[in-house]
């Protein structure tokens, strides 16, 4: 008998259109059938959230493609859609997987003309007849033209997914957001600034992170900050992927009764790449906290 959650990823398999993605579907649904099929094989600390025993990449950076399929397998899929901005080229992203394997169709956006061009014809080459399913824009996001951007390229109501990854004016972007009501919400964090500070860089419509110091580390907003705005916006947090990168939010009403609360000190995880490099978690404050920070 399959167990629940192992029926449900199932359920959301599109039947991919290349061998290549074909491939990269197996690996994916293997891995997250597996671990449903046999949990009492996973270690007994799998992680600070139900999330952490499911991740595993085949186009995210890290972890993130595991945890979307777990968590759209518990809370299900609606219009397929998503969002996603702060891109480069599109071929390692948040969407990747859904957009190749399993059917979704959405918007990619990234203010670097090369990345756009080079992502549209990684799209082409995956997608083939069906490369228009992924819409790739170049554009500046700021806090004053994201609900136009998206209204004008009709992604308005709820929506499957928004990613947000812009190294920069991350929490100003998701706070003006009301275009899309968005399922899901991946949000990067800056995990520089702690588990415990509700911090965010002060609103800059030009900001370059690798202007403002050699290491680029001072962007963003903290997890606390993140999940205080997530609060106030209808979200629940469910956990961080554990390299330190990502938040995921699930909608109020999807997530009551069916993922336990956790706070931001709870599911907070350094950095693991810029501990690796030799900063350590108060090296990186010390940087950061050098320069202007807003208590949100």
């Amino acid at each position: 008998m399959l167990k629940p959650v192992a029926r449900r990823l199932l359920n959301l398999v599109h039947v991919p259109r290349r061998l290549e993605a074909l491939d990269a579907g197996q690996r994916s649904i293997g891995a997250q059938y597996a671990k449903a099929l046999y949990p009492g094989l996973l270690p007994e600390s799998t992680g600070k959230s139900a999330l952490n025993s499911h991740e595993f990449r085949v186009y995210s950076q890290h972890g993130e493609d595991g945890i979307l399929l777990y968590l759209f397998s518990i809370i299900g899929v609606k219009s397929r859609r998503f969002v996603e901005f702060g891109v480069e080229d599109g071929t390692e992203c948040n969407t990747a997987n859904l957009s190749i394997n399993f059917g979704f169709r959405g918007m990619l956006m990234d203010g670097d003309a090369v990345n756009i061009a080079n992502g549209r014809r990684f799209y082409d080459s995956m997608l083939g007849e069906h490369a228009d399913a992924v819409n790739l824009l170049q554009s500046w996001i700021a806090a004053d033209n994201i609900n136009s951007i998206l209204t004008d390229n009709e992604f308005t109501g709820e929506i499957d997914l928004l990613s947000i990854d812009i190294d920069g004016n991350d929490y100003w972007v998701w706070k003006a957001i009301d275009a899309v009501r968005p399922r899901i919400v991946i949000a990067e964090y800056n995990a520089g600034f702690g588990p415990a500070r509700s911090v965010t860089i002060p609103y800059q419509p030009a900001f370059d992170r690798w202007k403002v110091h050699s290491t680029g580390m001072y962007f963003g907003a903290s997890l606390a900050a993140l999940t205080k705005l997530g609060s106030s916006k209808g979200y629940s947090l469910a956990g961080c992927d554990s390299s330190g990168a990502n938040a995921f939010f699930v909608r109020d009403d999807l997530a009551a009764g069916v993922f336990a609360p956790i706070t931001a000190m709870q599911a907070f995880y350094p950095q693991a790449s810029r501990i690796l490099a030799g900063h350590t978690q108060v090296a990186q404050e010390k940087i950061l906290f050098a320069f202007p920070v807003e208590e949100v």
